[in-house]
């Protein structure tokens, strides 16, 4: 990834922009029985709970160059956790104390500036499927570019679908004065995203370019009836159950990727 091309820039004064990167992956799964399912909802809980995603958040903010001034973290019942971490793009503050008296609960602050995630563990009443959505949020001013931290966070997930959003806010003034209503090279987000990643999802842009908005889905080419089958492995099951199972799943990732359902369930 090159190195923020803000850097070359002067400015008048601090840079105004705001740059957000929503970032929103889902992770598809095979739960045959209602044990199995409850088993992969506990699994994804330990997986990904408010401890492990302040890790994330915390590198996250790491790797841009922010520096974590605060952060609050909870672990939901029966299930899903939330970060939020506020950071500042200038100075080694101290990390605020949090009481012993707040359950589980963790942020981080930048300077104007936010890293957020939600997740949003569910499963089809009926079918089997179970989905795991995680939402992470990196908001910036200054020179930080959250777009810095998108393979760490990629491949942090492994997920099998990506939503990703990208929008610069407001605008800030170089030393003579003249407006900047963004401060580097943009075309698609896919230019911030590793060639073996580009290889491995299928992708999609919708950019508004006047507005500095760009979007990019994407998701992965290949399914493998292992990758998504929870407490059973595709070796225990005849191929004609493989077949409907890899299908359920094609269906489940096809109506999120294009927003809208196929068939009546």
């Amino acid at each position: 990834m090159n190195e923020n091309p803000t850097r070359r820039l002067r400015l008048h004064g601090f840079n105004n922009l705001t740059k957000t990167l929503s970032f929103n992956l889902y992770d598809i799964c095979y739960a045959r029985t209602s044990e199995d399912r409850d088993a992969y909802l506990a699994y994804i809980d330990e997986q990904y709970n408010a401890d492990r995603l302040t890790t994330i958040c915390s590198t996250v903010a790491e790797i841009i160059g922010a520096t974590v001034l605060s952060v609050s973290k909870q672990d939901y019942d029966p299930q899903g956790s939330s970060v939020t971490i506020l950071i500042s793009e200038e100075g080694m503050l101290p990390v605020a104390h949090i009481p012993a008296s707040v359950p589980e609960i963790v942020g981080a602050h930048l300077d104007k500036s936010h890293i957020t995630v939600h997740t949003y563990p569910e499963s089809h009443p009926m079918l089997g499927i179970s989905t795991f959505r995680a939402d992470i949020d990196v908001s910036t001013c200054g020179r930080v570019s959250p777009l810095n931290a998108l393979e760490f966070m990629i491949r942090s997930f492994s997920p099998d679908m990506m939503t990703l959003d990208y929008r610069v806010r407001g605008f800030t003034r170089d030393i003579t004065g003249r407006k900047l209503f963004i401060d580097h090279p943009m075309q698609s987000i896919q230019h911030f995203i590793p060639d073996d990643l580009l290889e491995a999802y299928n992708m999609v842009d919708v950019n508004v370019y006047p507005e500095n908005i760009f979007h990019t889905k994407c998701k992965l080419r290949t399914v493998d009836p292992d990758d998504y089958l929870f407490g059973v492995t595709k070796d225990q099951l005849h191929p004609g159950e493989i077949n409907r199972i890899s299908q359920q799943v094609r269906r489940e990732m096809d109506e999120i990727y294009y927003g809208r359902n196929f068939t009546s369930r």
